[in-house]
């Protein structure tokens, strides 16, 4: 019989071959094992996963319903790391019921926590989120100086990226000397 980590790991292999049913499946299994170990962090771990698989097949409310549910588990753990990378999923999740506010609130609080942990790389990939979410809200200035913040402090940035954060930083640059009101990201 396989164990939790073998199936967690098979589970993966389908979700990135886009076999969302067997991943669900693989999911599900491996979340028993754990609950039958009594390792609630990857019984947790293994709810997101399926909440994962529910956010790609369009089934966002029960997407959101197992994130909650884990969000929980680990703030009552202390895990602060785990619960800041599923509020970042949870703003994705958000965004595809198109309740921004609180796609919003989501990544906010996650990108706070990536950054008081010093997981500058999170806290980057955090920020290029709330900033598309920005700019797709109509918050111009402020979406571009929070990809302005994300891109400078991302380790690898693609071609595109690169000029992205080009443009971006002249935007930022000319709002803040027009004297423009651009929040910061603090």
């Amino acid at each position: 019989m396989a164990t939790g980590q073998e199936l967690q790991a098979e589970g993966v292999a389908f979700f990135e071959q886009h076999n969302y049913e067997a991943a669900a499946r693989s999911f599900e299994q491996a979340r028993e094992q754990f609950a039958a170990a009594n390792q609630e962090d990857m019984v947790a771990e293994m709810k997101v996963n399926i909440g994962l698989v529910h956010r790609a097949l369009g089934e966002h409310q029960q997407a959101l319903d197992l994130m909650k549910e884990a969000v929980r588990t680990f703030q009552g753990m202390n895990d602060q790391l785990r619960t800041a990378q599923v509020l970042g999923n949870m703003g994705g999740v958000f965004m595809a019921l198109n309740d921004k506010e609180e796609a919003q609130k989501s990544y906010r609080q996650a990108a706070d926590v990536f950054r008081e942990l010093g997981e500058t790389q999170m806290y980057a990939r955090t920020l290029l989120a709330l900033g598309g979410l920005q700019i797709r809200s109509g918050k111009y200035l402020e979406g571009a100086a929070t990809f302005d913040a994300a891109y400078q402090l991302l380790d690898h940035l693609s071609p595109v990226q690169r000029i992205s954060r080009f443009l971006f930083s002249i935007i930022h640059g000319i709002a803040r000397a027009a004297g423009a009101k651009v929040p910061g990201l603090s």
